[in-house]
């Protein structure tokens, strides 16, 4: 029985492997398509140019063959530009008109509500809705009526998630549906893709699935169809076969210079999610190229709140990165501490042993302890501002998470306004006050007296005491970071967050009140004494 479970287990992990393989295999084909984009793009270009000429060429009383160029000019510009694609349709709305042909009128009209509709105009697109009597439309028009309707109340379902009215368009929508079903031909795409969407709403999720897949392995059909197909089919799947097909889907896009799709963002927010920053880069600047070029302004600012995301992990990692760093530097540290303490141990020992000269021994063994003495007072000062480093940067780390699980819950329900609030709460000031209050608490636990020392160098009337609501004011802070062997300038300026010259001239003000002349002074302060914490604990 083990063995049968551990050749299972075995089996599963190679599945596993090879899935993850086929996959990264798949990934680099898309990256390598999104390289040849231009390529792709300048054959669309070619094609739109081409129909360009023939229009220009087209007498203008030709109202027939104007509007055949423009419906044309429309779906090649649908799902690739968004202005361009509006202007054809209103065009072709015209030539309609002219011909005086009602189905081609309405035509015209299911056209541009589909195309106000991708572009999130749900007011105009109902409003081409009812302007439309389905009894006089033929058949052939009446499948795209129903589509639109469907879509539309659809679209509106999801956005309006009010119990009352969600339900209500959710049945309507459905109606739509199975009307556009029955009005299409089967084994055509229209009806394959209608058809499966009805499938998945009545529960039968095997049946649609089984469906669209044999849509997607249909090779006649254009790259486009198949990448609708692939998207629509990976909402039916769980991983890893829900993210191969939104690879293929954006394969496909890139293929066919599709530019209104959500592929390439989708494929980004999973790679994000997953932890590779670098490919979700990658697909999140395609996604937001795609949103510029067909004009999509409401997916561009998705996109870039996402690419913000991206940004500030990345931001997190290298701050992980050298944080790690710098653990490794104090390893360095602690170890070379360690050594410097052993050998001072063996030079004692041997120093022991030896009589001669012991006057000359005598001062360096001494020499030695005081070294000795510092750098264990550099080792309890280090540990105690390493032990608080390490506890604000988890303590920002959490506070980090936090915020980011909260943006991202708040991005998804679309509550910009509890964003903002959110964005406010950070007090940046009372930081700042904390991070002071901690260091002033930790350097006096160090050196008690530190304050008491420091004024027994001024006259009474000079002397600095912080107030009821201190431990220790910007005057004394300046003195206490140059105990600690900070003795630049610009570095304490940096720590406090003041200018170089404010450092100064704290620093040559109460020098000059010193009860000690010249640079004695700042050895004066240096030679403050320092609590052992052990031996205080013991």
């Amino acid at each position: 029985m083990k063995v049968l479970l551990s050749i299972l287990f075995f089996a599963l992990l190679f599945n596993s492997a090879k899935c993850q393989k086929n996959d990264d295999s798949l990934l680099n084909v898309l990256k390598s398509e999104i390289l040849k984009k231009k390529i792709y793009d300048s054959e669309k270009e070619h094609q739109l140019n081409k129909l360009k000429q023939t229009l220009t060429i087209t007498p203008k009383n030709d109202f027939r063959a104007q509007y055949a160029l423009f419906d044309q000019l429309h779906e090649e510009y649908k799902n690739y530009q968004f202005d361009s694609a509006h202007v054809y349709i209103v065009r072709l709305l015209g030539a309609s008109k002219q011909l005086h042909d009602l189905p081609k009128q309405y035509e015209s009209e299911i056209k541009l509500g589909l195309i106000q509709l991708s572009w999130g105009m749900y007011k105009e697109t109902f409003d081409c809705i009812a302007r439309l009597n389905v009894h006089m439309l033929p058949d052939s028009t009446k499948r795209g009526y129903y589509a639109l309707k469907y879509r539309a109340l659809r679209n509106l379902a999801t956005y309006n998630t009010d119990e009352f009215y969600s339900p209500s368009n959710q049945v309507e929508s459905i109606k739509a549906l199975d009307s556009a079903v029955r009005l299409n031909k089967p084994g055509t795409y229209e009806y394959n893709k209608y058809y499966s969407q009805l499938l998945t709403l009545q529960g039968k999720k095997n049946q649609a699935t089984s469906l669209l897949y044999g849509v997607l392995g249909d090779n006649t059909i254009n790259y486009h169809l198949r990448a609708m197909a692939a998207y629509d089919l990976s909402h039916l799947v769980n991983d890893p076969e829900r993210r191969r097909l939104i690879i293929l889907a954006a394969i496909y896009d890139v293929k066919s210079s599709t530019k209104q799709t959500l592929a390439s963002f989708t494929l980004g927010n999973i790679l994000f999610k997953e932890g590779n920053l670098v490919d979700a880069e990658l697909l999140l600047n395609e996604a937001l190229e795609q949103a510029r070029f067909y004009g999509s302004k409401l997916h561009e600012g998705e996109t870039l709140i996402v690419l913000e995301q991206v940004a500030a992990k990345k931001l997190l990692n290298t701050a992980i990165e050298k944080n790690q760093a710098l653990t490794f530097m104090i390893g360095l540290v602690s170890a070379a501490l360690i050594g410097i303490a052993f050998v001072s141990f063996i030079v004692y020992s041997r120093l022991k042993k030896v009589r001669i000269r012991e006057a000359v021994v005598q001062e360096k063994y001494q020499h030695l302890d005081n070294i000795n003495k510092r750098l264990l007072e550099d080792t309890h000062i280090k540990e105690e501002y390493i032990g608080y480093f390490f506890n604000i940067i988890s303590s920002y780390i959490l506070k980090l998470e936090k915020i980011k699980r909260q943006t991202e819950r708040k991005l998804k329900i679309k509550s910009y306004e509890e964003l903002l609030q959110l964005a406010k709460e950070i007090d940046i000031k009372q930081e700042r006050e904390n991070l002071f209050y901690t260091f002033d608490s930790i350097f006096l636990k160090l050196f008690p007296n530190f304050i008491t020392a420091f004024n027994s160098l001024l006259k009474l009337e000079d002397q600095i005491w912080p107030k009821d609501n201190e431990i220790l004011n910007t005057n004394l802070r300046v003195f206490a970071l140059m105990r600690l062997g900070i003795k630049d300038s610009q570095t304490i300026a940096n720590i406090l967050e003041t200018t170089i010259s404010t450092i100064y001239t704290y620093k040559n003000r109460i020098k000059s009140k010193a009860l000690i002349q010249g640079n004695d002074f700042y050895d004066v302060i240096m030679d403050i004494k320092f609590v052992d914490l052990e031996t205080n604990v013991s």
